[in-house]
Parts: C-alpha cells; sequence; structure tokens
C-alpha cells in the first residue's frame, strides 16, 4: 500500500488525483502531517508526501531505521512539478515510483541515485537476492574501475559495463559461498527441489531435509526456484508449508509426466502411492537440468520412517528475448515498455537504422549488433543464437515488430529453449489513421504490396478478396523503384468496386519531423507520388472525406442515414 497526505489545499489536489488513479494501490492520510507521516511510514510499504522536501526530511529523520526495511519516500511538491525519489530509491522502489507518479500527474521525475543517475542498472535492482559489497562494487562501476563477471550460471542480466578481469567481481552462483572484501554475488532462481512425502509429513521434516540436502551440497537456499512434485502432493500441508518458508511456488506434474522422466532411483513405493516410480528425481528433472543431490530420505529423531524425500537439480540458465517494436519514428510513441526492454537487454540486435533512431535510450555496456537492409532471416537468427547462449537479447523491429517485422522470422527460428517476450508499437497504418481521421474504423485489412516473400498471384487474390468484402484496405511497401506496377494493379482492382470519388489517405513517413499527408480520390491518387516510406489507405465504400479529414463510419446504418438525406 502507498500511503499518500498533504498539508494544503493544492498538495491535496494533486494528492487526490492521484488516489483516484490508484484507487487500489494508496490510502490517503488525513490529519496532522507529522503524525500522518509517522502513520503511513509505520503501515505503508511505500509514501508520497506533498510536501516540501526540507519539511519531509525533518519528520522522516526520526523514523529512519534500516535501507532495507524502510519504505520508498517519494515528495511531491505542492504544484505537482517534480516528483522526487527522497529516500529507498532502490530497496524501497522510490525511483520506479517517482517515474510512475510524475506520469499520472505530468510531473518530471527527479532520481538522483548514482546509478540511474547515469544509466547503469543497480545491482540490488536485477530482481536477484544478493550479497556482499553493493556499494562497493557499485562505486567502482561509476568511477570506471575494472569489474569483473564471474557467472558460474548464465543467467541473462542487463548491460553492465565489466572487464575481463579486475579487482572487483560480481559472481552469479547459486553456490553457498561468502562473498569477498570486493565482491557481490547474484543468486539465481537455477535450482529446482522436487519433493515427495508421505500424508501428513511434518513441513519441519520436509525443510529440515532440504535444507540439509543444499547444505551438504554446498548450495544457496536463496537460489530455489521452486518445490516440485506430484500433482497428488500438491496440496500436502506440509510441503505447502515449507515451500511458503523457503519463499518459493510449489509446481506439480501428473503422474504420468513424471513416470515418464529416467531417473537413477526409481522405487516401487512411490510407483503403488501416486502411480510413478519416482516422484522427488522425476518432479526435479522433468524440465531438465543437472543432478546436484539425488534421492534422499528424511531422518526422523523418533526412529519412525521416514516421511519425506528430496532430490536437486540446477537447471540451465533460460536466455531472454523481447521483441520490441519501435513505433512509427517519433520518439513519444516508442512505448514505455519497450523502452524498458532497451535498457534491459544487454545484447540488441537491430537494422541499423533502427538501432540509430534508439541509441541513446542504451545503457552503457549493451553490445550491439546491426546490420543493413535485407538481413531479416540473419538477424533474427542471430538474436536467438544470442538468446541461446544465455543473454537479454532485443530484437528491434519498427511499427509493432509482429506486423511485417521481425517477430514471425525470430519466433520461426526460436524454440522452447528460451523466453520469448512480445513488445506491442504502434503500427505504421495505426499512425496514418491517426493522421488522416478515423479511417479504420471498422472492418479493414493491411496488404503489403511486396512480393519478394509473397508471389504477386497471392497478393492479387487477397486484395480481390477485401474489395468483395468492402474492407477499408492499407497497403504496406506500395511501390519501390523496381517495383512500380504493383501498386496501379492493386487500385485498378478496388476500383472495379469502389467508385472513383472512394476517399484515400497517403501517409509520408508518419510521426517523423518529415512527415505530410493528404486525403485525395481513388481516381485521382497517382501512384508515381508514392514510395516505399508511405502507407495508402483505401475507404470503403461507406468512408467519406468530412472536413478534410477520413472517416469511416462504425457500422452502415450511418451510411443508410445519410443517403436519405441526401
Amino acid at each position: 500500500m502507498i500511503g499518500l497526505m498533504s498539508a494544503t489545499a493544492a498538495g491535496a489536489a494533486a494528492r487526490d488525483r492521484l488516489a483516484a488513479a490508484w484507487p487500489e494501490r494508496t490510502r490517503v492520510y488525513e490529519g496532522p502531517v507529522g503524525e500522518a507521516v509517522r502513520a503511513a511510514f509505520a503501515e505503508c510499504e511505500q509514501v508520497v508526501c506533498f510536501l516540501a522536501t526540507g519539511a519531509v526530511v525533518r519528520l522522516l529523520a526520526p523514523l529512519l531505521a534500516d535501507k532495507a526495511a524502510d519504505p520508498g519516500v517519494v515528495c511531491v511538491d505542492e504544484g505537482g512539478r517534480f516528483a522526487v525519489s527522497l529516500l529507498g530509491g532502490h530497496g524501497g522502489g522510490a525511483n520506479e515510483l517517482a517515474r510512475e507518479v510524475a506520469a499520472v500527474l505530468g510531473a518530471e521525475p527527479v532520481v538522483t541515485t548514482a546509478t540511474d543517475s547515469v544509466g547503469l542498472p543497480g545491482l540490488d535492482t536485477l530482481g536477484l537476492p544478493y550479497e556482499g559489497s553493493v556499494a562497493v562494487v557499485s562505486r567502482a562501476l561509476l568511477d570506471g574501475e575494472p569489474v569483473a563477471l564471474e557467472a558460474e550460471v548464465a543467467w541473462p542480466l542487463p548491460p553492465l559495463p565489466i572487464a575481463p578481469q579486475g579487482q572487483y567481481t560480481i559472481r552469479v552462483t547459486d553456490r553457498d559461498v561468502p562473498p569477498g572484501e570486493r565482491e557481490v554475488l547474484l543468486r539465481p532462481p537455477s535450482l529446482v527441489v522436487g519433493v515427495g512425502a508421505s500424508k501428513g509429513a511434518p513441513a519441519e521434516e520436509i525443510l529440515a531435509l532440504v535444507e540439509g540436502a543444499l547444505r551438504e551440497a554446498g548450495l544457496s537456499p536463496k537460489s530455489v526456484a521452486e518445490l516440485a512434485t506430484v500433482d497428488a502432493k500438491a496440496q500436502e500441508p506440509g510441503i505447502v508449508a515449507a515451500a511458503e518458508r523457503l519463499g518459493v511456488p510449489v509446481v506439480a506434474y501428473s503422474a504420468a509426466e513424471l513416470a515418464g522422466v529416467e531417473v537413477p532411483n526409481p522405487s516401487q513405493a512411490p510407483l503403488a502411492a501416486v502411480g510413478t516410480p519416482s516422484v522427488a528425481e522425476a518432479a526435479a528433472l522433468l524440465r531438465g537440468g543437472e543432478l546436484l543431490v539425488p534421492k534422499r530420505k528424511s531422518e526422523r529423531a523418533d526412529g519412525q520412517p521416514a516421511m519425506a524425500t528430496c532430490a536437486v537439480v540446477r537447471r540451465p540458465g533460460r536466455g531472454r528475448l523481447a521483441v520490441v517494436g519501435l513505433g512509427p519514428g517519433a520518439r513519444d510513441l516508442l512505448t514505455p515498455r519497450a523502452a524498458a526492454e532497451l535498457r534491459r537487454a544487454s545484447v540488441l540486435v537491430g537494422l541499423d537504422q533502427y538501432v540509430d533512431q534508439i541509441r541513446d535510450l542504451l545503457r552503457p555496456g549493451t553490445r550491439v549488433l546491426e546490420s543493413g537492409l535485407g538481413a531479416e532471416e540473419e538477424r533474427a537468427r542471430t538474436a536467438v543464437a544470442e538468446a541461446r547462449k544465455g543473454h537479454a537479447v532485443a530484437l528491434i523491429g519498427s511499427g509493432d515488430a509482429g506486423v511485417y517485422a521481425m517477430a514471425s522470422p525470430a519466433l520461426a527460428e526460436a524454440s522452447d529453449d528460451i523466453d520469448v517476450v512480445g513488445v506491442p508499437g504502434v503500427t505504421a497504418a495505426l499512425a496514418a489513421g491517426a493522421i488522416l481521421g478515423a479511417p479504420l474504423g471498422h472492418d479493414h485489412v493491411s496488404i503489403s504490396l511486396s512480393d519478394l516473400h509473397t508471389p504477386w498471384e497471392v497478393i492479387e487474390r487477397r486484395v480481390r478478396a477485401a474489395a468483395e468484402a468492402d474492407l477499408v484496405v492499407t497497403f504496406y511497401n506500395p511501390r519501390s523503384r523496381g517495383r512500380d506496377w504493383q501498386l496501379p494493379k492493386a487500385l485498378a482492382i478496388l476500383a472495379g468496386h469502389r467508385e472513383p470519388a472512394t476517399p484515400v489517405g497517403v501517409v509520408r513517413n508518419a510521426s517523423r519531423p518529415d512527415e505530410s499527408a493528404r486525403v485525395t480520390t481513388l481516381a485521382a491518387l497517382d501512384p508515381a507520388t508514392v514510395d516505399m516510406m508511405t502507407v495508402v489507405t483505401v475507404g470503403n465504400t461507406a468512408t467519406r472525406e468530412i472536413a478534410g479529414r477520413m472517416v469511416t463510419p462504425r457500422g452502415y446504418r450511418w451510411q443508410a442515414a445519410q443517403e436519405e438525406t441526401e
């Protein structure tokens, strides 16, 4: 919960705007401001004070305890112009909260944390448990000192300016080792603990078994990703409670799935009880990995038979491929999610001219693999190969990456050994439509007139189908120097089903500084004025030009009513 408080009417107005935007996330604290701050600080995970920073500092000073436990605090001036991350920038999430608050209020976020200020990811913000000298190693990164990355377990990390060797170290490991004096340990969730249990097995017995197995194998409990078991035991109270104590989920598989896993220590007991010769080893190994701790049984002080078994597997780190749509070109049409993925990626793959558009958004240390026109499949293969090496990769394309762009070749190349994330973008058709008015107000279709990848016979059949179905049509790749006849042919097909006065929108370089747009008609459009940077939108039989704008009604009743009055 986010606590909100203010001292003046102006501050209360901004406070109430935020509360209205986030009704489920916020709680307004009324009354004397000092009491409100103290109550919110004690009761909330985060606090937003609509007060002067000096006043907030004085109110907070007696309350500060530990940076790991104190809530994040954001201070907003009473005019709502700035959202200042005041306390707990990383640990309390105040940096990100300041950006969110600023977005809601139309304010400027102010983040002074050193790593954020220079574009470096904070070592305590990577989503991994960490140990060691975060401040010391972070300062070394900021000062340009050589910091080495030792990845004992491959894991997709954001870009870091690392050196082959150095006096400072970032170690990615699931081993239970203490950090060195100038070292940060990052704990990836690479360990899966398979668990089998008899009915009524105590949580203490299961937990002692798991912790003992990890300890004897020299593995860190902080790297345990899940407890895996058979679905018949997924609700066993002891297993559920042990998982809660470890802070991990219980993942369950069917007996049939587990029975298909080859294990070193099968047994008749689980086969008779739940229908599979192995629970602990099979559940841990089902999704692949290296068996570090074979099946072992719990030990009971009372000498009674063991009620639990466990096994530990290290799964290989999965690379991450984000397929990112950059939008039509204007920076303000690049989505926040796309910008976040660009900052997260340690490897960027893309067409050189698209890389140039967003190069300033990349963090220091990002490896850029760029190439020229006509290398789409090569870029897709490169991006997937880098993800398979365990990297965090962003593959960029213009508009939406799934529309005539990089998503389809990349996903055709990728298999289930990497994680794939799609990041939508504003398409050229949408950008052009917004400029023209509302040409896509009813059913519509996009068709590329490039026959480099699609035979013209197929394209022509699709244009005829769209013409007969009375769909608004947006033509991508309408005309180039080597392809100057396809657009006239497509327009002629449409002209066989639509009036010569049908509105046609022509937009070049939508949303870019040299943008141009016009509305003409099907009969008047000169294809020679169109090139590859142009999107052509042809209306349906209901589309009209109204006050210079191209408008397609949401239904045909409007058209009928209009015709009756004419």
